[in-house]
């Protein structure tokens, strides 16, 4: 698959979902154009999905939020008859790469975590209506709701048909909701996971598979009943108006370079490296959220947010083999805090929330992205508050100690604030900080007393918050050495062990779907179980089952 993933849409170019507003009620409606699919060579048949499905969906949600703040309940249902959603498509799954398969789940399981998280971060409740087979990935798209009402007739059930059909797991958090979040029973869970047809009625409803199960004659009145009541139980403060996300300034040039107006992306294929460069603001931050929201989209910090955003998800669809990404940024570090302050002063206003959530999940984001990172503090940075979390994020850091000869940009500086110890958690629930110092507590509180402090080399260093501080005679080399490095490891090795190493401390549902599953997943994507010739991806739908190799492994 050579054609450009583009993860920028609107709602003038959907070909698979509509949504219908209605003051605090929103009916997000699937309808997928099965002859509409990312790529040639299979159909979207029976409300099937691609990426190019869920790149939608993924916008619906974010403009949701910042362009229809209004919504309290967010209605999810189908545009078909007697099917609510097939889930993944299957011709798709069994015609793609390796690589595909597995960066098309993790962008879906980013999709339906943001979706789930939207009643705590924004106040907006979504509830699924199923009606029709509901199947797989369109399970797991009801398991990410908040809320699951199922139609109790016999065409309607709910399955996660994976195992017996594919030879796969499912993909998108399927298994992990189930037992985490839908608190089903182990044994039960078992049978549903094995069997093809799935659990309708009454028994879905007891075994916790669903919230509620409505006779067929009376469920769309008790969905729009529902819905109201959510939303006249919500606690979300009315807002009037919402902004337009515009789309975002980008170029790509020939050489796989992508310029927006506050994010570079420099490419070197011989390297096989990609440097990120974040600017920081030249103008002073907005007097107050009123004028922050009169900028709206062009607001720095949302701006930045979403060129950064678009950066990781373009690296990691279409430059698969640019293994090591070098975060760097260049900027005033107090003007940097100043905007940042802006919306930590104002975190109850609606759309500072918002942008500090969104922050929030595009570091989550980077968390998850199979890289190596490493991240540069260089004289002229500004690596402060919320882009300080980045040198938490990556795999390591090395930053400029004093003066470097012919450089006359301010040195290099690193400074906390209240962002970085508390507001941007990571999947285990942590911070990063916390992560970081998971044996060491007492230097998270070392690092707390020193918010709002221009931390040079020497400062950083002692308050261990970079890999290593090089002066003017050993940067070049060292730097040059440890890519060098990097680029010699293997690919798969380098993925397994970043991953590892990333999430210490507790378990969560989110770092389960993302470590566990995603991971079991990536190495049965690559078994002839499922995948070979005679594999039952490959024989789907020809009357012929998998042929298996029987040893257990």
């Amino acid at each position: 698959m050579t054609k450009l993933i583009d993860f920028q849409t609107d709602p003038s170019k959907y070909r698979h979902w509509r949504v219908e507003y209605d003051g605090p009620v929103a009916n997000l409606i699937m309808d997928v154009d099965e002859n509409a699919g990312l790529f040639d060579g299979y159909q979207l048949k029976l409300n099937s999905y691609d990426l190019g499905v869920d790149i939608e969906l993924a916008d619906v949600v974010q403009r949701m939020r910042f362009e229809h703040p209004e919504v309290k309940v967010v209605v999810m249902k189908s545009g078909k008859e007697k099917v609510f959603c097939a889930g993944a498509n299957i011709r798709m799954l069994g015609g793609a790469a390796h690589s595909h398969k597995v960066n098309f789940c993790k962008f879906t399981n980013e999709t339906r975590n943001t979706f789930e998280a939207a009643e705590a971060d924004s106040g907006q409740k979504y509830v699924a209506a199923v009606k029709g087979a509901c199947a797989g990935g369109g399970y797991e798209l009801a398991l990410a709701c908040n809320h699951i009402m199922l139609t109790d007739d016999s065409a309607s059930s709910v399955a996660l048909p994976e195992v017996p059909l594919l030879a796969v797991l499912p993909g998108t958090g399927g298994l992990t909701r189930v037992t985490d979040k839908r608190k089903v029973r182990r044994d039960r869970a078992d049978i549903f996971c094995t069997i093809e047809e799935g659990v309708r009625g009454k028994r879905a409803q007891d075994w916790r598979l669903v919230d509620e199960v409505i006779s067929n004659a009376k469920f769309d009145a008790a969905v729009e009943e529902r819905a109201k009541e959510f939303a006249a139980a919500s606690t979300k403060a009315d807002v009037e108006k919402g902004i337009e996300l515009t789309p975002l300034q980008r170029e790509i040039g020939a050489d796989g370079s992508v310029t927006y107006s506050l994010v570079e992306v420099a490419v070197d294929r011989d390297a096989r490296t990609a440097t990120i460069t974040l600017h920081g603001p030249e103008e002073d931050a907005p007097a107050d959220m009123a004028a922050f929201t009169e900028q709206g989209a062009q607001a720095y910090m949302l701006r930045l947010a979403r060129e950064l955003d678009d950066a990781f998800l373009h690296l990691r669809l279409n430059e698969m083999e640019l293994g090591l990404l070098v975060l760097r940024t260049q900027g005033d570090p107090e003007k940097f805090l100043a905007h940042e302050a802006l919306l930590l002063n104002n975190a109850d206003h609606w759309l500072a929330n918002e942008v500090l959530h969104y922050w929030k999940r595009i570091l989550k984001r980077v968390d998850v992205t199979s890289r190596s990172m490493v991240a540069l503090v260089e004289h002229g940075s500004c690596f402060a508050g919320i882009l300080a979390e980045l040198l938490f994020s990556v795999d390591r850091s090395y930053m400029m100690e004093d003066e470097f000869e012919g450089d006359n940009r301010p040195l290099a500086t690193v400074t906390l604030s209240e962002a970085n110890f508390g507001r941007m958690p990571m999947g285990n629930d942590l911070t990063r900080l916390e992560t970081r110092f998971l044996g060491e507590p007492e230097s998270v509180e070392k690092a707390k007393a020193a918010i709002g402090e221009a931390l040079e080399a020497e400062d950083a260093d002692e308050l261990g918050l970079v890999t290593e501080i090089l002066d003017d005679i050993d940067w070049e080399d060292e730097i040059r050495i440890f890519m060098e490095e990097r680029a010699s490891f293997s690919p798969d090795a380098m993925t397994g062990m970043e991953a590892n190493l990333r999430f210490a401390g507790p378990e969560t549902m989110e770092t389960r779907i993302f470590g566990r599953l995603t991971a079991w997943q990536n190495w049965i994507f690559n078994r002839p179980n499922a995948v070979g010739a005679e594999g039952a991806l490959q024989r789907y739908g020809t009357g012929v089952r998998g042929k298996y190799n029987m040893e257990r492994v």
